[in-house]
C-alpha cells in the first residue's frame, strides 16, 4: 500500500531539478504534472503533451529541462 501512495506522490519541482536525469519515462513524466499515464500517453499520442517529447530508439521519452520550464511557467 505504501509503495503505490510513493509513486504517485507528485514531486516537487526542486527535486526534479535536483534529482531528475536528461530525459525521463512518460509515466514518470506525467506524475510530475499530476496526470494519470494512460493521459500522459493520450496527449503523447495527440502531440498536446506539455513538454519536448523525443523518441530515443522504440522509447518516449520527455526532456527533463522542458518539463521545469512547463512547470515554471506556472509559478
Amino acid at each position: 500500500m505504501g509503495s503505490r501512495q510513493e509513486a504517485e506522490r507528485r514531486p516537487t519541482l526542486a527535486e526534479i531539478k535536483a534529482t531528475w536525469p536528461p530525459a525521463v519515462d512518460v509515466p514518470t513524466a506525467a506524475t510530475a504534472f499530476g496526470m494519470s499515464r494512460s493521459k500522459a500517453y493520450e496527449l503523447v499520442a495527440r502531440d498536446e503533451f506539455p513538454a519536448k517529447v523525443a523518441k530515443y530508439g522504440g522509447r518516449i521519452m520527455v526532456i527533463t529541462e522542458s518539463l521545469v520550464r512547463a512547470l515554471s511557467a506556472g509559478d
